[in-house]
């Protein structure tokens, strides 16, 4: 799963292959598809391919090991911080955003996820009940899944916040912030922004 900067004497592979993964673009080649497919049958993920890659690198770096890969943040394969990486998708609320073929894979390292954080204090959990912050959590949880924060207008996503379960309709929930973006405080203005939308950052 090469990434998009990658080249192979001198030819830009991974740029060829970022372009393959497109929709439609093998449609006309099923040839083409199956000689990838033979290459490596994850060449085209259904999730990020940024997400394979680091999984790749993590079953490489453990693949003698037995029981609970214990890699630590830091370790680094093929210039990834798989560790990181790893202590990220053990984390309860994106282990959860996970789709069930990721949890397999990495399960199948000996990978289980964490245990929910412990109940906050009540002043806490008060704030982190509100609608916006539910919306923002159900923006994260949708953005470590999918690598992307254009969300569907009709998108609905089911987040877990200080144990209690969520139905978020998160396309409408970005839609109306959006429109009402200039009543919002700068605090949630940043927050928006640092998990990508480029509206609230301007």
């Amino acid at each position: 799963c090469a990434p998009r900067s990658a080249t192979a004497l001198d030819r830009p592979v991974g740029q060829w292959l970022s372009n393959l993964r497109r929709p439609g673009a093998l449609d006309d080649h099923p040839e083409w598809k199956n000689a990838l497919e033979a290459v490596d049958e994850h060449w085209n993920p259904e999730w990020p391919a940024d997400w394979q890659r680091h999984y790749a690198a993590l079953r490489e770096l453990v693949a003698d090991e037995e029981g609970q890969a214990d890699v630590m943040p830091g370790v680094t394969v093929h210039g990834m911080d798989v560790g990181k990486w790893l202590a990220k998708q053990r984390q309860h609320d994106v282990w959860t955003g996970l789709m069930d073929r990721q949890r397999e894979r990495l399960e199948q390292l000996g990978i289980t996820p964490l245990p929910p954080e412990q109940e906050a204090p009540a002043k806490a959990r008060k704030t982190a009940s509100g609608a916006f912050e539910r919306g923002v959590a159900a923006l994260a949880q949708y953005k470590a899944r999918t690598g992307s924060v254009t969300v569907p207008r009709a998108h609905v996503e089911t987040v877990v916040v200080d144990g209690q379960e969520h139905t978020v309709k998160l396309g409408v929930f970005l839609s109306n912030t959006k429109s009402r973006r200039a009543k919002l405080t700068g605090n949630k203005l940043q927050v928006l922004a640092e998990l990508g939308l480029d509206w609230a950052a301007a």
